[in-house]
């Protein structure tokens, strides 16, 4: 049995210019960090005692013949992109509800990737796991999606990541002090909206004429060195919070189905309570309402949203990770004692006749 870890992800500036549409034209680079919220896989190989060869948990139940069968479109194609014409066992368990703007989807992908290699006896790095699942992605299931959710998701950490536009994807870890890392988690919190939706679907709106957009991800794009910049110097850790105000009203120019009248309301709320800045996570549309508040000012938030979930997270560094590996008899060991116990049940049913 495996069981993969992989976490979920918060996207601060640049978000929209990790799509292939735009960076392999112009160059593309987020700000993001991945939070101690984790999307968990638990497979293992399927004994061939079962009418079905794949089972697969999530919020529905699937029993399957073969992986081509399966609706789970991320389940579906990473199996095929492997080729695992084995019989499965696959649970999902997430911390967070998917369709939340939180890389839900994507963590799914490298969790399955990372989960699939191991249960093989493959030990892959993060960087082919990260690769590997935005093929998977953007190719196979041919979503609207960006590639910095599986390179967040694979790697973990608060990071830089480039996008050049000979398609090199460059990871650069935020190098902060302890002190100044717990500073901007001491000011972020975490609110879920309750409204789900497709990321792809808001993503739609604009990448489709992406090329339309581009005085305002030019705009995002250079926010990603001055956020950069602003947790590396030694200013007032506040210009972080006023510049993610900046970033959401020029991200809500680029559909009107990045925001809505209700999640307007929220961030005004807000505002009036203390929070500087914030942004709605992931495409946008619903899902988690980031915000960036003086803690002296949190509690006053917090209650100025009482109606919404308040989730507290840390910063997560591990990235995917394997946190169970229990290797079980292989097909021939398990032919083997298949083929011990039928002779043991032929011997005792001989053994029966003689004594009667």
């Amino acid at each position: 049995m495996i069981i993969s870890r992989t976490p979920f992800r918060i996207s601060f500036f640049g978000g929209g210019t990790d799509y292939p549409a735009w960076y392999l034209k112009n160059g593309g680079c987020v700000l993001s960090c991945t939070i101690n919220k984790y999307c968990y896989i638990t497979m293992r190989y399927l004994p061939p005692f079962f009418e079905h060869r794949i089972r697969l948990v999530y919020s529905n139940i699937e029993n399957c013949q073969h992986f081509s069968e399966i609706q789970h479109p991320s389940a579906r194609e990473t199996l095929r992109y492997l080729d695992f014409d084995r019989g499965l066992e696959i649970h999902h368990d997430g911390d967070l509800p998917a369709r939340s703007g939180m890389g839900s989807s994507s963590s799914f992908t490298v969790g399955m990737l990372n989960a699939c290699y191991g249960l093989q006896g493959k030990m892959v790095n993060k960087r082919q796991l990260a690769m590997e699942s935005i093929h998977i992605e953007q190719d196979l299931i041919k979503e609207t999606v960006g590639s910095q959710d599986q390179v967040a998701a694979a790697f973990g950490g608060v990071n830089q990541i480039l996008f050049h536009t000979s398609g090199e994807i460059e990871i650069r870890p935020l190098l902060l002090t302890m002190a100044r890392m717990e500073e901007l988690n001491s000011h972020l919190m975490l609110f879920y909206t309750g409204i789900k939706r497709t990321a792809s679907n808001v993503a739609d709106s604009y990448v489709n004429d992406i090329a339309q957009k581009e005085h305002q991800l030019q705009r995002m794009q250079e926010m990603v060195e001055k956020g950069a910049g602003i947790l590396q110097g030694d200013g007032p850790i506040t210009d972080f919070g006023a510049l993610l105000n900046e970033a959401w009203e020029a991200k809500r120019s680029l559909s009107t189905k990045v925001t809505n009248h209700v999640v307007d309301d929220l961030y005004a709320r807000a505002r009036q309570k203390g929070a500087i800045g914030g942004k709605i996570t992931g495409a946008g549309g619903g899902g988690f309402l980031l915000l960036f508040v003086p803690p002296k000012d949190q509690a006053s938030v917090r209650q100025a949203l009482g109606d919404l979930l308040h989730v507290p997270f840390r910063f997560d560094f591990t990235g995917t990770q394997i946190i169970v590996y229990e290797p079980h008899l292989d097909d021939c060991s398990l032919a083997a004692e298949q083929d011990r116990a039928d002779r043991n049940i032929c011997a005792f049913r001989e053994l029966d006749t003689v004594v009667k």
